[in-house]
C-alpha cells in the first residue's frame, strides 16, 4: 500500500490507528511524497512484480489531499515504466473530497475506488467524524452519488465496531441500497498504551481494549446474521469478502485476502518519506525493513526478515489453533489480533470465539457451494437450498 500522503487526513475517527504514525518521520510536516520518490517507487514497484498485471494500491491517510495532479503524475510514470504491462489502480478513500474533476479522472483512467463507510448515517457518523466533530456521512454520499453519475467501480470498506455491530442487517441492507456490490468488514481492535495513550504494536499483549473494538463474540454474530440473508438471496449478485475466503477454504483453493491465508508478508506498506514496512498493521519502528532510496522494493520484500515475518503467521499459532478444525479456513486469521495470551504463553487471536460461532454457522452451507465448484456448477444454487432448509 503506498501512503503519498502518509498519515495526513481531513477526518478524525475515533478508531484510526493511523494518525499517529506522524511521529514516525516528523521532520517531515507535509507528509507528501515527493515526485523524486513516487517515481522510484512506481519504477521498482513495477520491476518487482512476477507477471504481466501490476495493482498500485493507494492508501492513506486520505489520499485524495495529494490533488487530482499528483495521481496524473503517477498514471504517467506507469506508461513510462510500465513497458506494456497491464497496470491498475485501487484507491481507498474516505469520499468526503470527491469532485466531478476526481471522478473524471477515476473513469478515464480505470481506477477502482475503495470507500471508507460504516452504515447508515447514525453508524457511519457515531466514530467517522471530521475535524470540527461533525459527522461526515452526507458528504460521503455525495461523493458516491458522483462516483455512480460517472459509473466509476466502487466498492465498501466497512470498519465493524462496537455501535454497528448491533445492526447487522440494517448496514447491509443500505449497503445493497446504494448499490455496492463489493463489501469488506474489517474488525475493529485496538489496544492503547497506559502510558503514551498510543495504539499498542500488534505483538505487544499489554495494553487495554479500546471501547470502540467489536467484542469477539458480537463479530461472529454480526457476520452470521448478515450471512442468512446473502446465502438466501444474494449470493452471486453481492460478494462480502469473508464469505468469498471461507469458501475458498473449504474448497481447498487460495483465499483472496492475506487475513485467511496460511502465510502474509505481501501488504507492506510504503510510507511517503520511501520507508517500507511489513504491514499495513505493523507500521511500528521494529518491523521498518528499508527505505526504497537504500534498497529496493524487490530487497526488501525477500529479505529473510520480511519472509520470516510472514511465515511467523503459520509458526506461531497458538496450541488451540492447531487443534481446531477450522484451521484450513481460518489460519488463525491476522496477526495483528492475536493479543490473547493463552496459559502455555502461546498469543492466541481475539476474534476467536467470534470467528468458531461463524464457521460453525456457515459450515454445511459453504460444503454445498464446495460441492457445486467441484462439479462445475455456480455455487449461487444454494439460495435454493438454504430455502429449502426451512
Amino acid at each position: 500500500m503506498a501512503k503519498a500522503i502518509g498519515p495526513a487526513c481531513n477526518l478524525r475517527c475515533s478508531y484510526c490507528y493511523y494518525l499517529d504514525k506522524k511521529s514516525l518521520n516528523p521532520n517531515n510536516d507535509s507528509n507528501r511524497m515527493s515526485e523524486e520518490t513516487l517515481e522510484l517507487f512506481i519504477e521498482q514497484y513495477i520491476n518487482a512484480q512476477p507477471g504481466e498485471q501490476v495493482l498500485f494500491t493507494w492508501h492513506g491517510g486520505e489520499p485524495l489531499l495529494m490533488g487530482v495532479d499528483y495521481y496524473k503524475r503517477a498514471v504517467r510514470l506507469q506508461k513510462v515504466y510500465g513497458r506494456n504491462r497491464q497496470i491498475e489502480n485501487v484507491l481507498q478513500t474516505n469520499g468526503v473530497l470527491l469532485t466531478e474533476e476526481w471522478c473524471q479522472f477515476f473513469k478515464e483512467n480505470n481506477f477502482l475506488i475503495g470507500i471508507s463507510i460504516d452504515g447508515p448515517e447514525h453508524c457511519h457518523n457515531r466514530y467517522r467524524r471530521t475535524i470540527g466533530n461533525e459527522g461526515s456521512f452526507q458528504k460521503v454520499m455525495k461523493g458516491i452519488k458522483l462516483l455512480q453519475k460517472h459509473q466509476v467501480e466502487f466498492n465498501v470498506l466497512s470498519v465493524v465496531n462496537d455501535y454497528n455491530a448491533q445492526y447487522p442487517l440494517e448496514v447491509y441492507r443500505f449497503f445493497k441500497l446504494i448499490g455496492a456490490k463489493y463489501i469488506q468488514f474489517s474488525p475493529v481492535v485496538e489496544r492503547l498504551n497506559a502510558d503514551s495513550g498510543l495504539l499498542t504494536a500488534p505483538d505487544n499483549t499489554e495494553g487495554k481494549l479500546t471501547s470502540w473494538s467489536v467484542g469477539a463474540l458480537e463479530y461472529g454474530q454480526f457476520l452470521t446474521t448478515i450471512f442468512d440473508e446473502w446465502v438466501r438471496n444474494d449470493v452471486g449478485e453481492v460478494f462480502v469478502t469473508t464469505y468469498d475466503a471461507t469458501l475458498a477454504g473449504f474448497a481447498g483453493e487460495q483465499p483472496p485476502t492475506c487475513i485467511w491465508s496460511e502465510t502474509c508478508g505481501h501488504a507492506a506498506a510504503l510510507e511517503a518519506n520511501g520507508d517500507l514496512y511489513s504491514c499495513d498493521h505493523f507500521v511500528f519502528p521494529e518491523y521498518k525493513q528499508g527505505n526504497i532510496h537504500q534498497k529496493t522494493i524487490t530487497e526488501m520484500m525477500l529479505s529473510p526478515e520480511q519472509i520470516s515475518f510472514g511465515n511467523d503467521k503459520k509458526r506461531k499459532l497458538s496450541t488451540t489453533c492447531l487443534q481446531c478444525k477450522f484451521l484450513k479456513q481460518c489460519n488463525g486469521e491476522c496477526p495483528k489480533n492475536r493479543i490473547l495470551k493463552l496459559a502455555d504463553g502461546s498469543a492466541h487471536n481475539y476474534l476467536c470465539s467470534g470467528l468458531k460461532h461463524y464457521f460453525n454457522h456457515v459450515e454445511p452451507y459453504m460444503k454445498f457451494m464446495s460441492n457445486e465448484l467441484k462439479h462445475k456448477r455456480s455455487p449461487a444454487n444454494v439460495i435454493q437450498w438454504a430455502r429449502s432448509q426451512e
